[in-house]
């Protein structure tokens, strides 16, 4: 029997990155990432718009790149479903929260430093290295190579 618990998010982070360690010393970090869909109801004119936040953890050298993120950036986000529960320390009740661990986070925002067009008009100089199957050193979301950083399993 097949399971599948995999999820893809198109985004806008609502507030800059948060970077912490766990008290082992793992290092992960948490953004807060907006959806939206639109639509127009059966005979009205006006579109009406409904956003969902998400909370979207990484863990390990994801993190530290994700780190960098700030509030605006648009993202894609690939993971999977999580849900924990904990207690406050002011409550009886338990808070259940439903968390995205990601395994792969794409920068969807063109640099601004770099013109729109010079992706796309020049070719990568470098072949793609096979040894590691990395395309190239970019951390994260190559306009050469298309290369998405992807968490360590």
């Amino acid at each position: 029997m097949l399971c599948k618990n995999r999820i893809t998010l198109i985004g806008f982070l609502g507030q800059d990155a948060e970077t912490r360690s766990t008290p082992n010393g793992a290092t992960y970090t948490r953004l807060s990432l907006a959806t939206s869909v639109s639509w127009k109801e059966k005979g009205g004119s006006e579109y009406k718009t409904r956003t969902e936040w998400h909370r979207v953890i990484s863990w390990n050298k994801l993190a530290e790149w994700a780190g960098t993120l700030q509030k605006g950036a648009y993202v894609e986000v690939e993971g999977e479903l999580r849900y924990r529960e904990y207690t406050p320390s002011e409550s009886n009740h338990s808070i259940r929260v439903v968390e995205i661990h990601a395994s792969s986070i794409l920068a969807l925002d063109r640099s601004e430093s770099e013109p729109a067009s010079s992706a796309e008009a020049e070719p990568a100089d470098e072949p793609v290295d096979g040894s590691d199957g990395r395309a190239c050193d970019f951390p994260i979301g190559c306009p050469a190579c298309l290369f998405v950083f992807e968490a360590d399993t």
